[in-house]
This record gives structure tokens, C-alpha cells and sequence, in this order.
């Protein structure tokens, strides 16, 4: 190990941004150095830039002089083969040599035309001979491309996918460059099956020509791609992956999916890939699952290797190639495919030995630095955020976290888990609970801005009203939990607009709004869900009779102008230009001068602007005084009540409002409004405004 430590202490500045973590200083500091000496062990021996990039090597690859080279990592494996197309499927023509450290070495000459010995497009299988002398069948944990074959060779090799080798002598090549951050995340959040109206799996051609446009003129500037990384059942969400270098096949080729980014990219659009780095699918001929014949190599063999809850193997993060595996992992798909950053999924389950099931999460500093964090879990991430942003400083990384563990969103220098957001996921689940068990009048305003604020300070978070989550069978979208079954024959404008139709627009958008400039420092929704998409979400499966009627985003209620759904489609994209405006989300928390349980009235200040609430469901309010830091003349420049986002237009915005010397609120100075029931309103100073 080297003396001198590669990553700068900068522990000191977490400590002085957070004083009740003295109380824990000793363990930030055993993990630091934890950190230290395995990011010094990877430079001392293989350097950390090579061994975040071994997928240039693990795998199989045509060098320059056309010979092929397959390197694969099989600890207890007793002999290795290499079959195929190639080889008419013979079991042991072409051996593996065995190297030190479990490694398997296999090197194929040219053909004699000079090409190499395994054509594009050729399927391929590992076999692996078994301690107790079995051979069975493996796919490559490194190959990038494998497809479902056919039911008749299911039957015959009985595994649902299997490796293609992808070497096509014309590839996308990239036209447009990366965008840079945005300094104000506004992320949607998709799965490219579900991206078409039709009864089938949509494509990334079909995504990429369809739906980006769509995204950019919603005035989003970040796309979150799920399910991408293989996985055998789709109904899994993609969240049960069997090939993790493996661009989903269903969706079409690897040059597809380079379309797909390039075209986003080309749109201004920064590109994030979900990514499952807490468990692995448990399938054994198409995952990882005893890969060498053991319940061990990638993953713990023991109790401790299982998921319960989840039904998957857990990885060992422990050992060194499951540390180069993932790690090239993440670096494989900023490289290869482009990639801006990712959303790392599961973050809870790796941090904790409990996996997080059934732990209260109480805030007690004591239940992230006891005996129940999983330090070699959150060590992997202290190394997969350190390597991302070492060689990658233009990406991003979100972590699915639900316990809060504090430092999480610090960077690794300061002795954090160097995540750069955290999804607010304590918030949608609260707009579900007051839907579902509350009547309006009944919200307490006091706990909503509490949920809405209660965040780490200097942590960033991702606020959303609902994601995949909240879509899923055996649950509702917001849209559905507001209006229900009245969606199916009151939501055109040539109907009567009924009471829960009136009531469902209205809070739609207040509680999209209120959640977007209060609840974090960037923005998230989910596919559809931006102008109310009825239903749920379920995949084909046996269960439903693989039907694809709630797998798939009806784009054409959103289209159809005598529909209503072009309302709340219209307020949101006004939302994101607004942000796009002011950049509220990356100006600092927002001052929150009022939230009166009567009146039902919620007053804030963000990036210049002055939002006001009025969640009550009978009282409007004339000369309603609000509180407002800084004197001038304000206007109106969003108003949820405007026709055009089918309101009443109850609000005349040529109005101008004049502050006076009285202050309120804790604010200087003061205005007084006309705030309609069910309305939210956002006010500017006209001196910001360009008026024409």
C-alpha cells in the first residue's frame, strides 16, 4: 500500500456542517480510511483508471490483428470451455488456460482469410466444469448483447437468453457531444417498453423519435432510462438483472440504444440509466447465479448472499473482482454508450444488514453508525461515486435511499458516500396517504411543509409527487386516486365538468407545483404521469394473461385537444419553463413565511419568486396578506387557475401587486392578493420580467 493517502481528508468540513456527527467522528474516520487504503491497493497494483475499465479486457474481444481473446474470472471452477456457432456447439474443443486468481484465459487465431475466428452476430455459451465434474452451461458475465431465442431453443438449451457476440462492422457512431449538468435537474423518469400506445414492447428507435421530443418540449432537461440492463422477466421492472453489460435486447441492438442517447443529447437532454448494483437476479443459465458452480464467486455464500424479500442473490462487496465488476460496470455505460450518470437503485438494501426491512429509521445517528450498517456495502459506494466522478466529473449520481443516512450526499473526501442527490421518497408517499385516508379539509399543513423540507442540510435531494412506484398494479397514479372511475366518462370537454373531475385538476396541479419548488433541489416524473395518466401500471404476465393493455402510455388522451388531459400536459411544461427561468431548484431552500391550518394558505419564497397556495376546498380569499422579503411591483406569472390549464380564470393577470412597508410573517414587507380556493399562484417582481 502506498504511504500517502489518494483521497484529500476533508472530514473536518462534514463536521463543522454538522456537529452531531462528533459524536460519531471515529467511525466517519475508520470508514475514510477504509476507503483510503483500498482506492491505494488498486492504484499499487493495477491502477485505478485500468481497473475501472476491465471491461476492455474481461469478456470476449477481437484484438487489432483480428485473433479473439476471452478472459473470464471462474474461481472454483475445475476447467473452462468456449462453445458456439463457431465451433458447431462442441463441448471441449476450445479450452480455457488457467491463470492465477481464478482468472480463465482463452486466446482464437484468425481464420485464414484473415478475419476473426467468431463472426458478428454468432451465439456463444461458457461451459464450466463443476468441482464435483458436472458441465453446465454459463453466459459470459460480461456480454453485452443477448437475446430470447426462440421457444424450440429454449427447449433445447433452457435458458431464456442467450450470448450473441456483437461485433458489427458498422456502428452508431456519436454526432452530438455531452451536455453539461444542468445546474437545475428537471428528470423524467421512463421505461422504453411501456413508451408506446400499441399492445407491445416499444423500441429505443421508437423512444428516441417518439417520446424525446415529447421531453424536451415538456421543458425537461434529464431523461431517466429504466430497465435497460438485461434482465430475463420483464414484469421484474428491470430490476431483477441477468446481464449487467448487456443492453436490453428487447428494445432492439446497442446501436439502437447509442441512437437513442445521441438523438437525447442532440435534443440538450442529459441521460441517466437506473442502475442495480444491490442484488442480482437468482436465474442460473441466463445470471449470475452460482456462475462457477458455487453459491459463491459474485456473491456472499452464506445467508448473507440472499434476499429474502426479493427472491435475489446479494453481491459480496468484499472481493476483489466483484469490486471490478461493478465498478467497470458504471464506467462501461458512461463510455460506451454515453451515458451522463446514474440512479442507483437499492441503496437502503446495501447500506444496512437488515436490508432496511422493517426498520423504523427514527433519525437516531446511532442506527447509521452501528453495527447494522453494512461498511463494506457502503465502501463499494464510496468507490463507484469516487471513480465516476474521478474520470467522469460531468456526471451525476442519485441514490434510492429511504433511511436518510446522513453524509450520504457528501463527497468521499469528507468522509460521504459521495452521491451527488438522494430521491425524497418520504414525499410521494405522503400525497398517497392523504389521498387515500384524508378528506381535503383534514390536511394538516403543518406536517405537508414539514415532509415537503425535511431533508439533510447541504444534501441534495429529488423531490416527485409519484414515480413508477406509486404507478405500479396495487396502486393508483395521482390522477387515479383524485378522480377515478370519472376519468372514463367526464374527462373530455365536451362533458359536464363534474365536482371530482374539477377537484382532481385542480389539486393535480397544486400538489405537482408545491412538491416542485419545495421539496428538493431537482425534479422527477414519471413517464405519462405529467399530464394524469389513468390506471396503473402492470406488466404481460401470467396473472393478467400477458396482457400489454396496462403496459403502455395512451399518448393519444394527451393528444386529443377535446380531451382534458391537454391541461394538466400544458401546466406542467409551464412549470418546467418557469423553473428553466428562475432556476428555483438550485437557489436554496425556499423561506416558508406561511402555512395557516384554517385557512388552508401555504406562502413561500424561492428563486425570486413568491408562491401562494390555497389547498382549501370552499374558502377563497380577497386581500389575502402574504409576506415577501423584497419590495417592488409583482405579477402573476403562473397561475394554476388559468383556462388554458383548464381552471376558471378567476385571477386577471394584468394585475399589478404593489408591497407595502408592513411587514408579515417574518417578511419585510407585504402584499395583499386575490387567492382563489384550490389555486396556486407564482408572483414575480416585474423588474425580473421581461415585459414586451
Amino acid at each position: 500500500m502506498t504511504a500517502e493517502k489518494p483521497i484529500r481528508d476533508r472530514i473536518a468540513d462534514l463536521l463543522s456542517s454538522d456537529p452531531y456527527l462528533h459524536l460519531h467522528e471515529k467511525e466517519i474516520r475508520r470508514r475514510f480510511v477504509a476507503i483510503n487504503e483500498l482506492v491505494a491497493e488498486i492504484e499499487s497494483t493495477e491502477g485505478l483508471d485500468a481497473f475501472s475499465q476491465s471491461y476492455l479486457r474481461f469478456g470476449v474481444h477481437v484484438q487489432s490483428d483480428n485473433s479473439i481473446r476471452v478472459l473470464e474470472w471462474c474461481p472454483n471452477a475445475e476447467a473452462l470451455f468456449l462453445r458456439g456457432d463457431f465451433n458447431q456447439w462442441s463441448k471441449t474443443a476450445h479450452a480455457f488456460t488457467k491463470r492465477d486468481f481464478g482468472k480463465w484465459e482463452l486466446e482464437l487465431r484468425p481464420k485464414t482469410d484473415g478475419s476473426p475466428a467468431i463472426e458478428h452476430g454468432s451465439r456463444l455459451k461458457l461451459v464450466v466444469v463443476t468441482r464435483d465434474g458436472q458441465m453446465v452451461d454459463r453466459l459470459s458475465p460480461w456480454a453485452t448483447y443477448v437475446v430470447q431465442p426462440s421457444k424450440e431453443e429454449q427447449k433445447t438449451f433452457g435458458a431464456l437468453f442467450e450470448h450473441v457476440f456483437w461485433n458489427p462492422l458498422e456502428k452508431h457512431e456519436f454526432k452530438h457531444p455531452k451536455p453539461q449538468t444542468p445546474p437545475s435537474l428537471r428528470i423524467y423518469e421512463a421505461h422504453i417498453g411501456i413508451a408506446s400506445n400499441e399492445y407491445k414492447v416499444a423500441s429505443y428507435r421508437e423512444f428516441a423519435d417518439n417520446v424525446v421530443p415529447r421531453v424536451a418540449k415538456q421543458g425537461y432537461n434529464a431523461l431517466q432510462l429504466m430497465a435497460v440492463m438485461e434482465h430475463a422477466y420483464y414484469a421484474s421492472f428491470g430490476y431483477q438483472v441477468t446481464s449487467f453489460f448487456a443492453a436490453s435486447s428487447r428494445y432492439g441492438t446497442p446501436e439502437d440504444l447509442k441512437y437513442l442517447v445521441d438523438t437525447a443529447h442532440g435534443a440538450g437532454i442529459y441521460v441517466l440509466l437506473d442502475v442495480v448494483h444491490s442484488h442480482a437476479s437468482k436465474n442460473v443459465l441466463d445470471g449470475l447465479n452460482r456462475f462457477d458452480g458455487t453459491d459463491g464467486a459474485f456473491f456472499h455464500a452464506n445467508g448473507r448472499g440472499f434476499h429474502d424479500l426479493w427472491d435475489s442473490r446479494l453481491f459480496d462487496y468484499t472481493q476483489w473482482e466483484v469490486l471490478r465488476f461493478l465498478v467497470s460496470n458504471s464506467r462501461f455505460w458512461l463510455k460506451e454508450y454515453r451515458f451522463d450518470g446514474f440512479r442507483f437503485d437499492g441503496v437502503t438494501s446495501m447500506l444496512y444488514h437488515s436490508h432496511g426491512i422493517s426498520d423504523a429509521f427514527s433519525g437516531d445517528y446511532n442506527e447509521y453508525f452501528g453495527l447494522n450498517t453494512d461498511t463494506d456495502a457502503f465502501r463499494y459506494l464510496q468507490l463507484a461515486n469516487h471513480v465516476i466522478h474521478r474520470f467522469h466529473p460531468n456526471a451525476t449520481t442519485i441514490a434510492e435511499d429511504v433511511s436518510g443516512m446522513p453524509a450520504l450526499c457528501r463527497p468521499v473526501e469528507e468522509g460521504g458516500g459521495g452521491f451527488d442527490l438522494r430521491l425524497g421518497m418520504a414525499i410521494p408517499d405522503m400525497w398517497i396517504k392523504l389521498l387515500k385516508h384524508e378528506k381535503d379539509e383534514d390536511w394538516n399543513i403543518g406536517n405537508l411543509i414539514h415532509t415537503l423540507t425535511n431533508r439533510r442540510w447541504q444534501e441534495r435531494t429529488v423531490a416527485y409527487a409519484e414515480s413508477h412506484d406509486q404507478a405500479l398494479v396495487g396502486d393508483k397514479t395521482l390522477a387515479f386516486w383524485l378522480m377515478d372511475k370519472e376519468m372514463y366518462d367526464f374527462m373530455s370537454n365536451m362533458s359536464p365538468l363534474t365536482p371530482i373531475i374539477d377537484r382532481g385538476l385542480a389539486l393535480h396541479k397544486i400538489i405537482r407545483l408545491l412538491t416542485h419548488a419545495l421539496g428538493g433541489e431537482a425534479w422527477l416524473n414519471f413517464i405519462g404521469n405529467e399530464f394524469g395518466h389513468p390506471e396503473w401500471l402492470d406488466f404481460p404476465r401470467q396473472g393478467n394473461n400477458d396482457s400489454y393493455h396496462h403496459a403502455r402510455r395512451q399518448w393519444p388522451l394527451v393528444d386529443d385537444q377535446l380531451l382534458r388531459y391537454k391541461f394538466l400536459n400544458a401546466f406542467d411544461a409551464e412549470m418546467n419553463l418557469l423553473e428553466n427561468r428562475f432556476h428555483w431548484l438550485s437557489s436554496g431552500p425556499a423561506w416558508v413565511s406561511t402555512k395557516h391550518e384554517s385557512d388552508k394558505v401555504i406562502v413561500f419564497e424561492r428563486g425570486g419568486l413568491v408562491f401562494a397556495f390555497n389547498v382549501n376546498p370552499n374558502q377563497s380569499f380577497a386581500d389575502y396578506r402574504i409576506g415577501v422579503q423584497t419590495a417592488g411591483v409583482y405579477r402573476v406569472v403562473l397561475d394554476s387557475d388559468d383556462a388554458l390549464f383548464g381552471g376558471h380564470s378567476r385571477i386577471e393577470h394584468k394585475t399589478r401587486f404593489f408591497t407595502s412597508e408592513e411587514g408579515w410573517n417574518g417578511r419585510r414587507h407585504s402584499l395583499l392578493i386575490y387567492l382563489p380556493n384550490r389555486v396556486a399562484l407564482v408572483l414575480a417582481r416585474e423588474s425580473d420580467l421581461e415585459i414586451v
